[in-house]
């Protein structure tokens, strides 16, 4: 407590560090929102303010960044970077194609799955970072609007993410807190992400299915490919796809390995980088490094790093666990209007702020809760509440999921940019629709 009392005498000209907190955040939100200005510039402002008020000192900022997350994409950045050299992704962006006899409306339905089943088994920032550049490549050579792929990739990440313990941050740190295992998560989840899946791809298919058109001579040329004339260097495929495997073994065996995602990402990151440089001299080594780093997503990952620090502040000046408080006070100890509540808060708080911050406020939250309703074991409606609300409502915004950022950086840097607030407008009700499936699940199997 004496810490906290010392934070709060040292922001700026005795103000209230609630307010102060507030205020920047709310700022900062806004100006990302109108996209007039760089999001990664935004958020360092909005960090270095939280600073410089004295809402937080150097320590406390650096202690809010997440750098499993960070250090988990920047590694799988850098693996991506030198696989991609080997042409296995065009080989797959073909091969799946070809299975659908090019069809746009059979690509985008064959993409979605297969990112929805990736995410669920290594986790979704890894499996976008693998599928959206395949996306726009097929895209391009279908001469298709890739939109409506990279915005059905987006949801299927998040719900296939949804489905198990490593699938989406949230869920670790429910895992660790309350001690439950892949199993649970499976048994209790996956049925749910299944069925939202399958109502997600339905409208999908009323939105977009049957206007996406491309010409039957694109399609042709996709049919003839060779896809393994795609593959340009076998020994880089080799290594990579060896390096690809321990790194995905890993992530499913991190908990017994007693190994955080991050370090299996950038262990692997530098384990590829000196298979493939071994034997070459200094200079070529010095080039190979500078273009691997080189297509890793800065401006995403120091997105992040601001948007941690802004989080941060608000959680320090106690926003966060005012509101959580203010769930409990609401819902007067009742177990199934408290489960739907946390569900629904958790939903529209994860579309606007990282998810990650929150949970780790709500976990504690929920945990004081275990005498109102007689024990810890009681609890369970409660954490599927939360696993649920904070995964699912990251579909919500662009910045509502690591998973969307990434997505949105490749488009990016493709020439395609996803705007702001036209994909909240339609990702939004979406995402409220998946919440209200998810509340009659939730009520029908446990309340």
């Amino acid at each position: 407590m004496h810490g906290e009392q010392a934070l709060v005498s040292h922001v700026i000209f005795g103000w209230s560090p609630l307010w102060v907190s507030t205020l920047l955040f709310i700022a900062t939100y806004a100006v990302i929102v109108t996209e007039k200005i760089n999001r990664a510039i935004i958020a360092g402002l909005g960090a270095g303010l939280m600073i410089a008020l004295g809402v937080l000192n150097q320590e406390q900022a650096i202690a809010g960044v997440d750098f499993n997350t960070l250090g988990l994409l920047t590694g799988m950045m850098v693996i991506v970077a030198i696989t991609r050299r080997c042409g296995v992704f065009q080989f797959l962006a073909v091969w799946s194609a070809k299975k659908v006899n090019a069809r746009p409306w059979g690509i985008l339905l064959m993409l979605s799955v297969v990112t929805a089943v990736l995410s669920a088994l290594l986790d979704n920032v890894t499996t976008v970072l693998l599928i959206a550049p395949v996306t726009l490549l097929i895209t391009e050579e279908l001469k298709v609007n890739p939109y409506p792929y990279l915005f059905a990739e987006i949801f299927a990440s998040n719900i296939g993410g949804t489905a198990t313990l490593i699938g989406d941050p949230p869920n670790i740190m429910i895992g660790s807190a309350v001690g439950l295992s892949f199993n649970d998560f499976v048994l209790n989840l996956a049925p749910i992400a299944v069925f939202i899946l399958v109502v997600t791809l339905i409208i999908f298919y009323f939105m977009w299915g049957r206007t996406l058109e491309t010409t039957d001579e694109a399609r042709q040329r996709i049919m003839q490919y060779r896809e393994r004339e795609a593959i340009t260097d076998t020994r880089l495929l080799i290594q990579s796809l060896a390096v690809l495997s321990l790194v995905l073994m890993g992530f499913v065996f991190a908990h017994q390995l007693k190994l955080e995602p991050a370090t299996i990402a950038m262990f692997g990151a530098g384990l590829l980088l000196l298979l493939t440089n071994i034997g070459r001299d200094a200079g070529e080594q010095s080039e190979d490094v500078h273009s691997s780093f080189g297509e890793v997503e800065w401006v995403t990952i120091f997105f992040f790093v601001g948007l941690f620090i802004v989080v941060s502040g608000i959680e320090h000046a106690g926003l966060l666990e005012m509101l959580a408080n203010q769930v409990i006070e609401w819902t007067d100890g009742d177990m199934a209007v408290t489960a739907i509540a946390i569900l629904w808060v958790s939903a529209i708080a994860s579309a606007v702020v990282d998810n990650i911050p929150f949970v780790a406020t709500m976990i504690p939250m929920i945990e004081s809760m275990a005498p109102t309703f007689g024990g810890a074991e009681n609890l369970m409606p409660l954490w599927w509440s939360l696993a649920l609300g904070a995964c699912l409502g990251g579909n919500g915004s662009l910045i509502g999921a690591s998973a969307n950022l990434i997505v949105a950086g490749f488009a990016e840097r493709a020439g395609h940019r996803i705007q702001f607030l036209p994909f909240m407008l339609l990702a939004f009700p979406l995402m409220l629709l998946s919440i209200g499936i998810a509340t009659g699940y939730l009520y029908l199997r446990y309340l």
